[in-house]
């Protein structure tokens, strides 16, 4: 039962997600196109950590903080695309109210995580390139493993709060969110509390996590093309600046969807374009991230050949 009395009132003790309010006649094709990214998702970003692990050349601040990465994309995925999956072949679209709170909260764990860590990996190159000299000093294994740890931490210390204010809110009502996995404002549509405080906090949480670290990002990039000009050889122009426009357009599709979604005003005339906006921070970005991050370094192509 979706519902439970209470006294006078009814806790809803399951939700119902509607995904993308898809017909049966779509699912099929859904649940291939969604199994297809999930396993490319999952099989790029291991090959990306097995390559590091395995590869001593590869024993740099550079690619430990991109196994880091990888590492955050599995878990990333695997918090959302399996039980979309899941309900694509048994047709249940159900999911308990502990079960969606705890889905929600990983989520965001992640998501904040992600955040910082491409912070750091912007900081790292930023260093590399801008300040080569003092980087083998400045970037040493204390400093890599303080950083990896803070942007973990910090993600997950960040959205506790946040989980803990939406799991008190009262749900007595409809139970259908409108969307493909637990988010925090379509839940907060079902809530019969009074929900204006925990949405400024989502809000303020959300732009704390995602502002300062984009800003950190687009401010590396920046000094980074600027050192890339003065470049005397075109063809290390041509390779940096290549390098670095794949790194930012990926960084700012992340940040531009996650700001949005979260740090924008909502109305429920947005839930469609907030539903395609996520597609790109939950489904997309752990897709292309290791496209853009190794795959195409010649470092990483080197070591798969041997």
């Amino acid at each position: 039962m979706a519902n439970q009395a209470w006294g006078n009132e009814t806790v809803v003790t399951e939700f119902i997600l509607l995904d993308f309010g898809n017909g049966p006649e779509l699912d099929s094709l859904l649940f291939l196109m969604f199994l297809s990214i999930y396993l490319v998702t999952i099989t790029g970003n291991t090959f990306i950590v097995v390559l590091v692990v395995a590869h001593r050349r590869l024993h740099t601040p550079m690619y430990f903080f991109l196994a880091n990465l990888a590492c955050l994309e599995i878990c990333y995925s695997s918090n959302l695309l399996p039980r979309m999956l899941l309900s694509y072949v048994c047709g249940d679209r159900s999911i308990s109210a502990q079960g969606c709170f705890t889905q929600y909260y990983f989520f965001g764990c992640l998501a904040a995580a992600e955040c910082y860590l491409l912070a750091t990996m912007s900081y790292d190159r930023y260093l590399a390139l801008c300040k080569p000299l003092h980087y083998p000093s400045h970037m040493d294994t204390k400093l890599c493993l303080q950083l990896a740890a803070a942007s973990w931490l910090s993600g997950f210390l960040s959205n506790s709060i946040v989980t803990s204010l939406i799991s008190n809110l009262d749900f007595c009502g409809p139970n259908e969110i409108d969307h493909f996995f637990c988010d925090s404002f379509p839940m907060m549509k079902l809530s019969c509390s009074d929900t204006r405080l925990v949405g400024f906090v989502i809000s303020v949480v959300a732009g704390v996590c995602s502002l300062p670290p984009f800003l950190l990002t687009f401010s590396s990039y920046l000094y980074i093309i600027v050192t890339v000009v003065r470049i005397p050889s075109a063809t290390g122009r041509k390779k940096a600046f290549s390098t670095c426009s794949s790194h930012l357009i990926v960084v700012i599709l992340f940040y531009w969807s996650i700001l949005a979604v979260y740090s924008l005003p909502h109305h429920d005339t947005q839930v469609l374009p907030n539903k395609v906006l996520s597609v790109f921070y939950t489904i997309l970005t752990p897709l292309v991230n290791p496209l853009i991050y190794s795959l195409r370094n010649k470092e990483v192509k080197e070591a798969l050949q041997k």
